[in-house]
């Protein structure tokens, strides 16, 4: 039979599932709404691979550079650059990129959600 750790157990599973799945979901919404600021359709951000390039397209302003993801590490540091050009995009910061870096999923939120605006893709 199940005792009452067991089913405290479960309630306590079953309540961080909901916010495992309410926190994705607000994730999806909040680049939903990153891909509009920029002028793409929303809908474009929930399709793998195809994501990417559209943010590739955004913050480089050429979306063929996500093919360079493909290399390994090369890809890694390419990412990392094309969050720079992201938040410079949206008129933020070095402490914003860190942000990004470190706490992406709050952050995101912060871009999706906020205020900010769309400019251009980063210019060297």
């Amino acid at each position: 039979m199940f005792g009452l750790y067991d089913l405290l157990g479960y309630m306590f599973t079953g309540a961080w599932i909901a916010v495992w799945i309410t926190v994705y979901l607000l994730l999806v919404i909040a680049n939903w709404q990153i891909f509009q600021k920029a002028g793409e359709a929303g809908w474009k951000s929930l399709i793998p691979i195809w994501n990417l390039y559209i943010f590739f397209k955004i913050t480089w302003g050429n979306g063929w550079f996500f093919l360079l993801m493909c290399i390994p590490y090369v890809g890694w540091i390419f990412y990392v650059i094309a969050e720079y050009h992201l938040c410079r995009a949206f008129g933020k910061g070095v402490l914003f990129f860190l942000g990004m870096l470190f706490l992406p999923n709050l952050f995101t939120l912060i871009l999706g959600f906020g205020s900010a605006t769309y400019h251009r893709p980063y210019a060297y």
